[in-house]
Parts: C-alpha cells; structure tokens; sequence
C-alpha cells in the first residue's frame, strides 16, 4: 500500500505509530529504514522525518551510528508514569464532571455501551479502542489546552504497553466496571468521585501490569522487558508481515 497524500512524512508517522500498536514494530526493535521505506512505498526522507516525530513522542529512539529503536518501557518507566496518568486523569474526569452537557452524556452512554458489549465477549482489541475513545472523550470535556497536551504526551509514550493489561484474567471485566462506576460520577456532575475513580482505575491498570509480569516471571515466559536485543540482526527485528 502507497502513501501518496501529502504531508508524506505525517502520513508515514500514523503507519509507523500503527505498526508499533500491533507489534509489528516490536519494543527493543531496530528499524530497518530500507526495507520499512520500501514496505511502505516511500522515500528514506520521509521515513527519517517520521521517525523523528515519533522520538519526540517517545516511542522510537535514535542512537548516532547505531539507527533508531523501538522504545521500550521499563518497570521504573511504568512505576514512574502510571501515577502521573493518574493524577493527571483524575483531573480530567473532575473538570469532565463539571463540564459535561446533556449531549455529551448521551454520547458517553454509547461509547460506555460498547465498551460494556466488548468486555462481555472478551473482545480485547475492540475494548481498548473504545476505551481509548472514552479516555479521549473525557479529556476533551476537560476543556484544559495544556492538561490535555500533556495527557496526551503520556498516553503515546503507554502505546508501547498497548491493552497489555487487558490480558490479565477477569481484567477486562473489572476496567470496564471501574468505567462504569467513573460515568455514573459524570452522570451525577460529582466532581471529587469522578476525579478519585478515574485514578483509582488508572492506578488498577498499573497493578494489573504488575500482576502480569509477575506470572509470566513465574512461569518462564518473556515480559514486555524481553524484547529483541539491540545487537541481534535487524532481519529478525524487523516484522513486516500483514502490511500489504
């Protein structure tokens, strides 16, 4: 598939942001700029350009005389960033509560029906883009320019743990209550419980994580601390598959 719009190197950037949410750029990853410019039917130029957006985002990174890397988050990264999300978003939903309009509840109420219909049939991938659109949503409400650039920010940087929680057993269920319960909050244009849920279940998605990593330790299996080695060869890093 040819990019032909213009604003090329913005149009690769999504694609690239794409392949780092699906896995096929897998964190730790070296970016192979030739193949990848091929695959996508581009230039290295534009490529290049794309790639330094998506390190000032934060989820590549590029290393003078070794190329650029997929990120990848760290337990102290997460430690670190989760708590700030939760403040953050707390703040969000607080000003939310204040803001919202019989309009915006209604179309919260869709969105919130959605989300209730994917997490009953277990359907990750849908769930995690609603829950997305909910999060959006609510930072919208909030009405607050520099709250939401650095909300944001942060979100982008947690693509790289995308709905990677959401496979911890009877997680999705338990999100999509939390969800729920931080609506009702909206509902009730109750300020303080919609900040206090909305951190309570950004910190339970930071404790899922934890949850996880610890069984896959337990049981052997790579986290998603054990990404490709830097130094391995860039065929083996580079993942292409199912991007025709």
């Amino acid at each position: 598939m040819r990019i032909v719009r213009q604003a090329l190197y913005l149009e690769v950037a999504d694609r690239l942001r794409a392949m780092i949410d699906d896995r096929t750029l897998m964190p730790g990853a070296w970016i192979d700029e030739v193949a990848l410019a091929a695959s996508l039917g581009t230039s290295r130029t534009p490529l290049r350009e794309a790639l330094k957006v998506l390190a000032a985002e934060g989820l590549v990174r590029l290393e003078p005389r070794r190329g650029c890397f997929v990120n990848a988050l760290t337990e102290q990264d997460l430690d670190d960033i989760f708590p700030l999300m939760a403040l953050l978003e707390g703040r969000c939903a607080y000003e939310a509560a204040r803001n919202a309009t019989p309009a915006d509840l209604a179309s919260l109420e869709g969105l919130h029906a959605d989300l209730a219909r994917y997490a009953q049939a277990g359907d990750i991938d849908a769930y995690y883009e609603t829950n997305y659109q909910i999060h959006e949503a609510i930072q919208r409400l909030a009405g607050n320019r520099w709250l939401s650039g650095v909300v944001s920010d942060l979100r982008k940087v947690l693509r790289l743990s995308r709905h990677k929680s959401l496979r911890l057993p009877g997680r999705i269920h338990e999100s999509c209550a939390e969800h729920l319960s931080v609506f009702s909050a909206l509902k009730a244009h109750d300020p303080e419980g919609a900040e206090a849920l909305m951190k309570t279940h950004v910190l339970r998605q930071r404790g899922a994580l934890r949850m996880l990593d610890a069984a896959e330790h337990e049981a052997g299996a790579p986290t998603h601390a054990g990404t490709p080695s830097a130094t391995a060869s860039p065929s083996a890093h580079l993942r292409l598959a199912g991007q025709g």
